[in-house]
C-alpha cells in the first residue's frame, strides 16, 4: 500500500503536461485530496455534478478539442483499453472535462466525442470559466491559456484519474502504454475494490 501511494505522489509531481508551453509540476496531494464537488454541464447541455461519477468506475481526463497531440492520442487509448476489459467494460466510464469552456460547448463536446476511435459513450463535461477552475483545482489540474497569434492554445497538465464507484480517486491511469495494459490497470483496480 505505502508502494502504491508513493508511484502515485511521484506520478502528481511529475504530471504530464499538454499544449506548447513547458511542463508544469504538480502538487504532491493526498489521494484523498483530489476530486471533490463540481456543477458542469455535459454535452448534451444536461446539468451534472459529481454525483455522474457515482455507480461505474471513471477515468477522468482533463483537455480540450482543439488539441493537437496529447488528448487526442489519449483518448484514443482510452477507447481501445475499454474494448479489451470486455465484460468489465458495463462498469466502466470516461469524463473529459474541457480545460477550455470558451471554444468547448456541449455542441463542440459532442461533436468531438462522437470520433470513432475514441470511447464509445465518453461524457464531456464543460462549464463557465469559473466553474471549470473549480473543478480543476479540486483535481489539481494545471492549465493556462497560450497565445498563438489571434488564435490560442491550452497547456495543461494530462492526469489520467481513475476513480471508483463512489466517486473516489484511486490511481492516476498510465495511458503510455499499450492499451491492453491500460485496460490491466482499471481491471486490477476492479478486482482490488
Amino acid at each position: 500500500m505505502a508502494a502504491a501511494a508513493a508511484i502515485v505522489a511521484a506520478i502528481l509531481l511529475v504530471g504530464r503536461s499538454a499544449g506548447n508551453g513547458p511542463g508544469r509540476a504538480l502538487s504532491a496531494v493526498a489521494p484523498s485530496d483530489i476530486g471533490g464537488p463540481f456543477h458542469l454541464v455535459d454535452q448534451a447541455g444536461a446539468p451534472v455534478d459529481q454525483r455522474v461519477l457515482r455507480g461505474k468506475w471513471s477515468a477522468v481526463f482533463f483537455g480540450y478539442t482543439y488539441c493537437p497531440d496529447v488528448c487526442p492520442t489519449t483518448l484514443a487509448a482510452l477507447g481501445q483499453a475499454v474494448s479489451d476489459l470486455g465484460p468489465d467494460a458495463s462498469r466502466f466510464q470516461v469524463v473529459f472535462i474541457t480545460v477550455d469552456p470558451e471554444r468547448d460547448t456541449p455542441a463542440a463536446l459532442k461533436a468531438y466525442l462522437a470520433s470513432a476511435t475514441f470511447p464509445k459513450g465518453a461524457r464531456g463535461l464543460t462549464g463557465s470559466p469559473r466553474q471549470i477552475a473549480a473543478v480543476a483545482q479540486a483535481y489539481h489540474v494545471y492549465y493556462q491559456k497560450v497565445r498563438q497569434g489571434s488564435s490560442y492554445s491550452m497547456d495543461h497538465s494530462a492526469v489520467v484519474y481513475l476513480m471508483d464507484p463512489l466517486g473516489r480517486f484511486v490511481r492516476p491511469l498510465d495511458v503510455g502504454v499499450a492499451p491492453p495494459r491500460i485496460a490491466g490497470q482499471i481491471r486490477d483496480a476492479m478486482g482490488g475494490a
